[in-house]
């Protein structure tokens, strides 16, 4: 069985919205694997604290981290070494035993006014977590448990109910056909942990946000906040999604380097 933690990054507003971008990060690993990974990690934030005065017990959000919000600021870290910290995270979890989806919706592309982010973003992944598993050596063997921060929990349970029942999926041979798949992998519906407690969800916020701000670049669609124009570069953040790439599951979207899918497309 795997267990498959979730996070975002941006808002997942429409037609009103804050961010012109929602990204939803699905970082899962097999769960014989889960006490190997949760104590490298530990040992992880520890090195952090060594180096850089990063609090083990503090939750990491890349974000704030990187803007030196609270309760960043008061560390004192410089803001170069707050930019090399997150680089060492990015390859840290490129040498973990796990695998990466991620899904970025662009607003300023859709044109249905009915369109719900959240759900359109979690369907997409959660057919792509499918769609490796079914894939595995051992495919009747294979399931997944989905862990998220408890406040989208109920909007995401509504979107997983409806996949068990009903999954069309598009035909690559006759377009505008679809063929009926219902989601067979996943275990109960989506469980909430609060961030604080769980490492794996505070990873997927740094990759969710380092594919953020690589999909700024991507797409052309906004800038860096003020606060990280001339602390971060365009050329920084391809070298945090190159160090992701090794876990990135590059089936998920295979036209694109990183495996990111983007709806709606260009």
């Amino acid at each position: 069985m795997y267990i498959a933690y979730y996070d975002e990054s941006g808002d997942d507003g429409f037609p009103d919205y804050s961010s012109p971008l929602f990204v939803l990060t699905a970082i899962y690993l097999e769960h014989q694997n889960w006490q190997q990974a949760f104590n490298t990690i530990a040992e992880f934030r520890r090195e952090m604290k060594a180096k850089y005065g990063l609090p083990v017990r503090i939750e990491m959000h890349a974000r704030e981290f990187l803007l030196n919000k609270n309760p960043y600021c008061t560390f004192r870290i410089p803001d170069s070494q707050r930019v090399e910290s997150v680089g060492h995270f990015c390859r840290f979890i490129g040498s973990l035993d796990l695998r990466i989806i991620n899904v970025v919706i662009v607003k300023d592309r859709i044109r249905k006014k009915d369109y719900d982010v959240l759900d359109k973003a979690l369907t997409f992944s959660v057919q792509r977590l499918e769609n490796d598993l079914r894939h595995a050596p051992t495919p009747d063997e294979e399931k997944f448990l989905m862990i998220t921060d408890s406040g989208r929990v109920g909007k995401m349970r509504k979107t997983t109910r409806r996949l068990r029942r009903f999954n069309p999926i598009p035909s690559k041979t006759r377009p505008g056909t679809y063929r009926q798949q219902e989601i067979t992998t996943m275990i109960e519906d989506p469980l909430p942990k609060d961030s604080k407690e769980s490492y794996f969800i505070q990873l997927a916020d740094l990759v969710s946000y380092v594919v953020y701000l690589h999909a700024v670049n991507a797409t052309g669609v906004a800038s860096y906040p003020r606060r990280l124009q001339g602390l971060v570069s365009g050329s920084t953040v391809e070298q945090w999604m190159d160090a992701l790439k090794p876990r990135l599951n590059l089936d998920a979207a295979r036209k694109d380097p990183y495996g990111i899918k983007y709806h709606p497309g260009a």
